[in-house]
């Protein structure tokens, strides 16, 4: 309970721009959070190729989303133009949620520490503020403004700096995706070639 009432203390000293670091830092967490689950789900990372090379001649032993795929991609095909094409429509279809996705985080990791340095200068100019009225809460006003621009400042970083973290996680398992994708096209190409497709 004492850590939350602290927690709570020093977030009001923050001023009012604590409130649209918050709701930034709960976008930046949860866009993060649903990216990572959804690239999880794919469930793409530890397929060996033996058994892709299995799935890619039986489609049928497909499993998951990359079954569904290999079934799409080789269904009723009769010349390997086709399984170009099919790949490009997967491509199309499951690799631009994950892009648009990254550029919002991204978006969002660049905004908190310029909304801490907006902090700052608030907290600053009260500094200012108070060092021009002068008189016997001078000593409360300056102190009150330094405190500002000092937390937010802080806070803009705290929340940017893990977020840019699973940012780059996120990019990272994004473009192993991207190239699982590519290496089950070369691999259903290969396959259809060595049954005798053109």
């Amino acid at each position: 309970m004492e850590v939350f009432e602290f927690i709570l203390t020093e977030w009001k000293k923050g001023g009012l721009v604590m409130i649209p670091l918050t709701l930034v830092s709960l976008l930046i967490y949860s866009v993060a959070i649903s990216l990572l689950f959804r690239l999880r789900q794919k469930r793409f990372r530890h397929l060996k190729d033996e058994t892709l090379t299995k799935w890619v001649a039986v489609p049928d032993q497909g499993e998951g989303e990359v079954g569904q795929i290999i079934r799409y991609t080789q269904g009723e095909i009769t010349e390997l133009k086709q399984i170009y094409s099919r790949f490009s429509e997967v491509f199309a279809s499951r690799l631009p949620f994950f892009e648009r996705g990254l550029v919002f985080l991204n978006t969002l990791v660049a905004i908190a520490p310029l909304l801490g340095l907006l902090g700052t200068v608030m907290g600053m100019l009260m500094t200012f503020k108070g060092l021009s009225v002068g008189g016997g809460r001078l000593v409360d006003v300056v102190a009150s403004g330094i405190s500002e621009a000092l937390i937010t400042t802080e806070m803009g970083l705290l929340i940017a700096v893990p977020g840019y973290f699973m940012a780059y996680a996120i990019k990272r398992r994004k473009d192993e995706y991207e190239a699982f994708l590519v290496r089950l096209e070369s691999m259903t190409l290969q396959h259809f070639k060595k049954r005798g497709f053109v």
